[in-house]
């Protein structure tokens, strides 16, 4: 007789949520006394924006403490997005005091929002004529996979987008702007910032790449290549699953292709074709105006 396999053990949830949280601070220890007590494993950021997590767990473990947040911690509603792994993709609980739930740079002001756009209908929305398509995620993800017809800033981190942005303004006036990132977040704080900075009409992909995966199916996709993920998998394919060529470079973490590691400047361990010949490569210089080395006209 035909017997089902038993479904993955681990259960993956990464949410977001932004909401008022004043006491963040006094609420550290019971959320990691939570995680702790039910054996989950991963990390969460608190601010006094809100929250942002990736967590593993069991299935029950995951329902319980998603429960708690909703009902104890924010008082409402938790969108999270799943997957699952056969083994436990995090070494430990952790839960972080932060000043911004993604950390941009600047200030944001939080009130108003691009407009989400479903994954079924996010390729309507950047087959248009008159739309910028902005990947909103750092370079090392960005060589892993991204979206058909999208700018690629190459920011080596979230702190470089508004400087990139301001020097790209012109190409953006009188455009639709459509953002996405991994999961949803980083493109929300953006759109809230181009608001702020006069660009209005702009929109972003509800629940990020790794919605867009699971909704759509392979055949209608424009997600061309993997989808950098911060945890032990390092990518995810179109069916979500963990990425079986996808490495990190030891000397610049940067994610490498299977082009990547046939180059003549990838010696493993040592560098990669993105550090090779810098031996103080780094990611976190945030550059002043007019000199972002990593400029895209378009």
């Amino acid at each position: 007789m035909f017997e089902r396999p038993a479904p993955p053990p681990f259960v993956i949830a990464a949410f977001y949520h932004f909401f008022d949280f004043p006491q963040f601070e006094s609420l550290r220890q019971s959320l990691l006394d939570r995680l702790l007590e039910l054996g989950i494993k991963g990390s969460i950021l608190i601010t006094s924006e809100g929250v942002n997590s990736t967590i593993a767990g069991t299935r029950e473990a995951i329902d319980s403490f998603m429960a708690y947040l909703q009902a104890d911690v924010v008082g409402g509603t938790v969108r999270w997005k799943e997957s699952q792994a056969q083994f436990q993709p995090f070494g430990k609980a952790r839960v972080r005091l932060k000043k911004e739930t993604i950390s941009l740079g600047e200030p944001v002001s939080m009130k108003r929002f691009g407009q989400y756009v479903a994954p079924q209908d996010w390729n309507d929305l950047i087959r248009g004529e008159d739309v910028v398509i902005i990947d909103t995620r750092n370079d090392y993800e960005v060589n892993l996979g991204t979206f058909a017809g999208a700018i690629d800033p190459k920011i080596p981190n979230f702190k470089h987008i508004p400087q990139w942005t301001r020097d790209n303004l012109d190409a953006l006036q009188g455009k639709r702007v459509a953002t996405f990132c991994t999961g949803g977040i980083r493109c929300e704080k953006y759109t809230s910032w181009l608001i702020d900075n006069g660009i209005e009409d702009v929109y972003h992909l509800q629940g990020g790449i790794l919605q867009y995966l699971e909704d759509v199916p392979r055949e209608q996709s424009l997600w061309q290549g993997e989808c950098f993920v911060f945890d032990e998998r390092i990518a995810v394919d179109h069916d979500l699953q963990p990425s079986k060529t996808a490495v990190l470079c030891k000397h610049c973490d940067h994610a490498l292709t299977p082009d990547d590691q046939v180059s003549p400047d990838y010696v493993e361990g040592v560098a990669c074709p993105h550090c090779h010949g810098d031996p103080k490569y780094a990611h976190d210089t945030v550059p002043a105006a007019g000199k972002y080395p990593g400029r895209t006209k378009f």
